[in-house]
């Protein structure tokens, strides 16, 4: 769903020369606190640390990573929603809370595109279609005609909701009814698929990047655009019969809604920098994720985009999740 880009740094000094965002030069004049809706580890956090030591370094001021996990990322996110719009109190967030969770539930306390404004992504990163090293299926065509001759026996796992209407997606595209197996995590997912009690599943690829190097489980497709440099042998989906099936996760940068765009615009172009830096990259790319940054405006357009397209999805399978 996101537009490959370079880093967008002269997007941000853009950003910065437009009239009406000259900064007071004291801001920030207190350490800023970058909220983690997740428990420490993952890609998420890594990226909010680097962040984190980027901010320090370029306002002067301490940048600190506050980690505040629990019902699916909904408790982190609404304290930074009602957070003063200073600046000072910010969320790095995966699209879970912000594009999966309005889709999936109408009682949240926030609304992403009221109570929240966006910075930047950071990076980006797709999914992967496994099933088991030894699967009889060795296609994408395969495993959905299987499928569809046998809905009883047609299984999938997810950990979070996200998951859950990214393979409801595959379901809606391809015309067959994986039925979910909920789990705690992506490790446990993966041991299940490998041992055939699980038919499928969509996972990124940074906890199942051992499991198949280890020929532990196979990779059918992958939902990027274009295949990945690690692992070129394994068709996009679009390649494997489904050019609708682009689906990428996210993390980005968030404020609270209503902080002024001088500041907004500072902090995205202190992005836009951690973004093109060569060990940012590198980093990342080692988790199987894309360092990507986008303007607030894009990541605005992005995210409303996204929370139309999953909502939809979530209404075609009966899908509704409470917290």
């Amino acid at each position: 769903m996101i537009k490959r880009r370079a880093a967008v740094g002269l997007a941000a000094a853009a950003l910065l020369a437009r009239p009406g965002l000259a900064q007071d030069a004291s801001w920030p004049d207190r350490p800023l606190r970058l909220v983690v809706p997740y428990a420490p580890g993952g890609t998420n956090d890594l990226a909010a640390r680097l962040l984190a030591q980027r901010f320090t370094e370029a306002f002067g001021q301490p940048a600190v990573v506050e980690n505040r996990p629990g019902a699916q990322a909904v408790l982190g996110t609404e304290l930074v929603a009602r957070a003063k719009p200073d600046g000072l109190t910010l969320l790095v967030a995966a699209s879970g809370p912000i594009v999966f969770n309005p889709a999936t539930n109408d009682r949240l306390a926030y609304d992403p595109l009221r109570d929240l404004a966006p910075v930047s992504l950071l990076v980006s990163f797709p999914l992967m279609l496994l099933v088991a090293a030894d699967s009889p299926h060795r296609t994408l065509a395969d495993l959905v005609a299987h499928a569809r001759a046998n809905p009883d026996r047609a299984n999938y796992g997810s950990p979070a909701a996200s998951m859950q209407l990214a393979t409801e997606l595959f379901n809606q595209r391809a015309g067959t009814r994986f039925q979910q197996v909920a789990y705690r995590g992506s490790a446990e997912i993966v041991n299940a698929v490998a041992s055939g009690e699980l038919s499928m599943a969509f996972l990124d690829m940074a906890p199942v990047a051992g499991a198949l190097a280890g020929g532990r489980v196979r990779a059918l497709a992958v939902t990027a655009a274009a295949r990945l440099p690690s692992h070129p042998d394994v068709p996009t989906m679009a390649e494997a019969g489904f050019p609708d099936m682009l689906v990428e996760f996210w993390v980005g940068l968030l404020a609270p809604g209503g902080t002024p765009p001088g500041i907004v615009a500072r902090l995205h172009a202190e992005c836009a920098r951690l973004v093109a830096s060569p060990a940012y990259r590198e980093r990342m790319t080692t988790l199987f994720s894309r360092p990507v940054a986008t303007t607030p405006e894009e990541m605005r357009a992005l995210i409303g985009r996204e929370i139309a397209l999953w909502r939809g999805v979530a209404r075609a399978g009966g899908i509704r999740m409470e917290n």
